[in-house]
Formats: structure tokens, C-alpha cells, sequence
């Protein structure tokens, strides 16, 4: 796997990965950015939630799951010192679908958090990591 960072001005970076998506981050103003784009540790934050998101989805079809709808609210807290790394992160999962097993899609979440998702599994190296679920009938 491979990126490229690229410096534009000031605080914001154009970043471009392997596979040729592109994405602007970039900083507040008080720390000289203009807010053009995500901070680096909300891509983080985001990257967990889109690696966990798509095992969940993954494992309902595989399961036939008659899933319509999944989201994951995500809520990170961080240290206040430098290197302000996360210290806890909780993944709120919202699935939608006609009736979805509730043992599925828990056991979905499980397997994503314990044996798939390889940000999750890494970040919880570090942050204590938390989940939990609701379906809603579509």
C-alpha cells in the first residue's frame, strides 16, 4: 500500500493513495489553516469507522442479511498533551434493515472489532475501543 502527501500552503496537504483517490486536509485557523479540508486525525477516526462499516456489511450479506442501511456514529476522545493520541473511541452502529437478526448483527460488530478490521485492531493497541448497536425496521 502507498500514499503520497503533498504540501500546498501553510497547514493543508493533498493527499492522493495508491489506488489514485484524492483528499484535502488541512487545519483551523488558529493553528494557520483555512479549514479547506478534514484534520489528519478525523481521516483517522473515519478510516476506522469506513474499515469496520464495510466488514459489518460484508459479514450481513455473506449471512443474508436482508440489510438496506449502516452507519456508524463514531466519538473519539484524545489526550491533552502532545502526541495527542486517542485514548478511547466509541463506534455507534445504526443498521437498517427488514428483519435483521439481532445475533447477527452483533456478531457482525464482534467479528469486525476482534478479527477483521485492521484499523480497529490497531488502534486499540492504544485507545480503548467500545461499540454497541441498534436496528432500526425498515
Amino acid at each position: 500500500m502507498k500514499a503520497r502527501i503533498k504540501w500546498v500552503e501553510n497547514v493543508t496537504f493533498l493527499g492522493e493513495s495508491g489506488s489514485g483517490h484524492c483528499v484535502v486536509m488541512d487545519g483551523p485557523p488558529e493553528d494557520g489553516g483555512r479549514n479547506l479540508g478534514v484534520r489528519p486525525m478525523e481521516m483517522l477516526l473515519l478510516g476506522m469507522g469506513g474499515c469496520t462499516a464495510f466488514d459489518v456489511i460484508h459479514i450481513l450479506k455473506k449471512g443474508r442479511q436482508p440489510v438496506t442501511d449502516c452507519e456508524v456514529q463514531m466519538e473519539a476522545e484524545r489526550t491533552d498533551q502532545v502526541p495527542k493520541i486517542f485514548t478511547r473511541i466509541h463506534a455507534h452502529f445504526v443498521v437498517t434493515g427488514k428483519g435483521l437478526s439481532d445475533q447477527q448483527v452483533k456478531r457482525a460488530i464482534q467479528l469486525s472489532a476482534e478479527k477483521y478490521c485492521s484499523a480497529s485492531i490497531m488502534l486499540g493497541k492504544v485507545a480503548e475501543i467500545t461499540h454497541d448497536y441498534e436496528i432500526i425496521e425498515d
